[in-house]
């Protein structure tokens, strides 16, 4: 394929879990992509070393401290380097950028996600938290513009291939599977007294820190339950959550006639990074095969709303709907970092979640400057209750 035709990506969060497998897929088929931008918060080493290998247009390095080093290292090969949130929000805009692969961690995606829509890009979602935050926001621009948001987060990619050759046919419910973490099946004494080092280590999947502890804590899923009602219009009532700690069955589609869709796989997510990038297309790859020998009893439980509260917390920020889901992510980001500094025990990050969402103003309506300042007044109320 002739270097114009190859699809132009940016990678927003270059150096992190999404992002270094989103670059082992395109290396896969480098005939059909070209890295246009790479961007990190802070790894400026790993982005260089990226940079150096796929040669983007263009990199962003998020903290500016940064700069002269990145700068040193990649301008003798032609490579455009810029530093600070604001490039993030102007390299998406670039004319030669077809898709943006958002995989920035929370809030930091959202305004980023914005502009690309803005700019009539297509989007490669696996920052839950921009839906999450401001979905009714998301989802009437994407429409305005005709941006297609193409899901990244292996459930929801999950639930996008049940869909597809049947977005005519509505959906009656889905259930979103959740492996249940490290702490399945554990009950409130036993979590008093967990530490970092035991939430992060999850079963099946190999994650960032944040969304690691968010598995462990079932909020994971309470963001993925906001997320899927934006992507997919949904209401509360048609979305489920059950324990599958297989990890085999991503999730599962019901239909009015009372069919069932489920898409499996064994736990990868370059897969559904891969679909992302490709969609309609499928393309083939060496990954590992699913075999049924291996998994003879595959199993489904309960979620335990009364131990993981998180889950709990994030339907009724869904239900509540306006800025709560706002509320809820914001203060739970504080909360995980807060955790992983050790300055809050495991079950603290829902009391401090909680906290914020009965005394923080609740707003039916909100603009994207409601959101900004949502977010910006939780972050304050959940530090000063943890301090």
């Amino acid at each position: 394929m002739e270097e114009s035709q190859k699809r132009k990506i940016a990678i927003l969060g270059s150096t992190g879990s999404i992002g270094t497998q989103a670059l082992e897929v395109i290396s896969a088929h480098a005939d059909r992509f070209q890295v246009e931008v790479l961007t990190a918060q802070n790894n400026y080493q790993l982005l260089i070393s990226q940079a150096k290998e796929f040669k983007p247009n263009a990199v962003v390095i998020v903290n500016e401290d940064y700069y002269e080093l990145v700068f040193d290292a990649l301008n003798p090969l032609d490579i455009k380097v810029y530093a600070g949130a604001n490039s993030l929000n102007a390299v998406v805009q670039m004319d030669d950028v077809d898709l943006v692969l958002t995989a920035l961690v929370g809030y930091a995606g959202l305004t980023p996600t914005i502009k690309a829509i803005e700019s009539g890009k297509s989007i490669a979602l696996a920052n839950k938290e921009t839906l999450v935050v401001a979905g009714e926001l998301i989802t009437k621009l994407a429409q305005e513009k005709g941006v297609n948001i193409y899901p990244v987060d292996s459930e929801h990619s999950a639930i996008f291939q049940c869909l597809v050759g049947e977005f005519d046919n509505p959906i009656e419910k889905i259930y979103l599977t959740a492996s249940g973490g490290p702490f399945r099946g554990k009950k409130l004494d036993f979590l008093k007294t967990v530490k970092k080092e035991q939430a992060l280590k999850h079963p099946n999947w190999e994650m960032g820190a944040k969304i690691t502890i968010d598995s462990a804590s079932l909020m994971n899923k309470g963001l993925e339950v906001i997320e899927a009602k934006w992507l997919f219009g949904l209401k509360a009532s048609q979305i489920d959550v059950i324990v599958h700690p297989q990890s085999i069955m991503h999730s599962i589609v019901q239909f009015e006639d009372g069919s069932m869709k489920a898409q499996m796989g064994v736990p990868d997510m370059k897969l559904p990074i891969q679909y992302a990038l490709t969609y309609p297309e499928r393309y083939k790859t060496d990954y590992k095969r699913f075999n049924f020998m291996d998994y003879p009893a595959l199993t489904f439980e309960q979620p335990d709303l009364a131990t993981f509260r998180n889950l709990g917390l994030a339907y009724e920020a869904m239900n509540q709907a306006g800025n709560m889901p706002c509320i809820l992510n914001a203060a739970n980001e504080i909360a995980v970092s807060s955790f992983l500094k050790d300055e809050v025990g495991f079950l603290q990050m829902s009391d401090v979640v909680e906290h914020c969402m009965k005394n923080i103003s609740f707003l039916k309506s909100p603009t994207y400057e409601d959101y900004v300042r949502t977010d910006e007044e939780t972050r304050i109320k959940a530090l000063e209750y943890i301090n």
